[in-house]
């Protein structure tokens, strides 16, 4: 056990997220994205049971966003035609503008087949148990700034 780190963050997550470097990147998935298939060429963390914004939240307590980079954020658009609401979209602005001071300006949006593009990159992927719709989301490691 260590003091000050979320228990939600298992060691093979901390150590992922201590593995990655400046400008590298990571998707916490919904339970619909197909993880497996995308991270072929990456790492894949299964977080059964939990989902997106309780990571999130636990991740950016430990994972600074790039300020190299206008959008560090990226969610996956909504596909023209699907009659979806996103409100969890909602809760990760909250969580995002209190871990940084930027706010929600830091969240962009990529097309759904470009996210998977992107995805396929990654340096991780973390898959939920996330039931919410175009819940996924790619956040762009920054640099840890002594304080």
């Amino acid at each position: 056990m260590l003091k000050g780190i979320p228990k939600i963050l298992s060691p093979q997550l901390l150590k992922v997220l201590c593995e990655m470097g400046h400008s590298d990147r990571l998707v916490i998935s919904d339970g619909n994205f197909p993880a497996e298939s995308m991270g072929r060429n990456t790492i894949v963390i299964r977080c059964d049971g939990h989902g997106v914004p309780e990571l999130l939240d636990a991740i950016l307590k430990v994972f600074p966003l790039d300020t190299y980079v206008e959008k560090p954020v990226n969610l996956m658009q909504v596909m023209l035609g699907d009659k979806v609401e996103t409100p969890i979209w909602k809760t990760y602005e909250e969580i995002v503008t209190k871990h940084d001071g930027r706010g929600k300006a830091v969240i962009g949006n990529i097309e759904r087949f470009a996210f998977y593009d992107e995805a396929k990159t990654a340096y991780a992927i973390i898959a939920t148990s996330e039931k919410a719709l175009y819940a996924n989301i790619m956040l762009q490691k920054g640099v840890v700034v002594d304080e």
